[in-house]
C-alpha cells in the first residue's frame, strides 16, 4: 500500500495543501493522504500557534469529501516536539512494513532539510517527495553536499505551481480582507466563528 503523509502546523489549511495532497497523489498512485497537524513545531517554537483541536478541526472541515484523505493526531497526541522523523516511524509502527509512506514537503521546506532532526535517517525510512514552491529552486546538489546521498533519495514531483501561504491567510483576516477561495468554504466559517486570527501573529 502506497499512502502519502503530509505534514505541517496548518494554521489554517488552505487550498495550496489541498493542491498539492491530490496532485501527489494522482501522480504517484497513493492510496490514501494523511494530514498530520504538528503538536509543538520545533522550528515555530517563538511563534504563537492557534491551539491543536483548532488546526486539526480546520484539517478534518478541508478534507470532508475525498475519501482519499485522512487526518491524523499522531503529532498531537505524543509529548515533546513533533520532529517528522519520529512521526514517521510511529506511522510505521501502527501501519506494518506493507505500508511504503511518501513523505510530501515543499521547496521552501527541503532547502532546511538539513537542519531537520535526523535528517539521513528520515530519507532511509520512506520516500521523501519534493514538491516545487514560487521562489524555491529545488537544488539537490547543494543538499546533497550537507546530506550525502540525498539526492538519490529524494523523488522530484511537477505540478502547478500555488503562490499561497497560511501568513498570508492570517494576515487577511486580521486585516478584514477576503480569504474566500483560499480556504475552503467550510474553514473560512470556521475562522469566522471561533474568531481566528484577530491579532497579528509570527511565523
Amino acid at each position: 500500500m502506497r499512502v502519502g503523509v503530509i505534514g505541517g502546523t496548518f494554521d489554517p489549511i488552505h487550498t495550496g495543501h489541498l493542491i498539492i495532497a491530490e496532485g501527489a497523489r494522482d501522480a504517484l498512485d497513493l492510496q490514501r493522504v494523511i494530514f498530520v497537524p504538528a503538536g509543538q513545531p520545533p522550528h515555530k517554537r517563538s511563534s504563537r500557534i492557534s491551539p491543536a483541536e483548532h488546526r486539526l478541526e480546520m484539517v478534518r472541515l478541508a478534507i470532508a469529501g475525498n475519501g482519499y484523505f485522512t487526518a491524523s493526531r499522531v503529532d498531537i497526541d505524543r509529548e515533546g516536539p513533533s520532529y517528522t522523523v519520529d512521526t514517521i516511524r510511529l506511522l510505521h509502527d501502527a501501519w506494518g512494513s506493507d505500508v511504503r509512506i511518501y513523505f510530501l514537503i515543499g521547496g521552501d521546506s527541503l532547502a532546511e532539510l538539513p537542519t531537520w532532526y535526523q535528517p539521513q535517517r528520515l530519507l532511509e525510512i520512506c520516500q521523501v517527495v519534493a514538491v516545487p514552491r514560487p521562489g524555491y529552486e529545488l537544488d539537490l546538489e547543494s543538499l546533497d553536499v550537507e546530506i550525502p546521498g540525498a539526492a538519490e533519495r529524494i523523488q522530484m514531483l511537477s505540478m502547478p505551481l500555488v503562490d499561497l501561504s497560511a501568513t498570508e491567510i492570517r494576515d487577511r483576516v486580521r486585516d478584514r480582507r477576503s480569504i474566500r477561495y483560499l480556504v475552503p468554504d467550510a474553514v473560512e466559517r470556521y475562522i469566522y466563528r471561533h474568531r481566528l486570527y484577530r491579532e497579528r501573529t509570527a511565523g
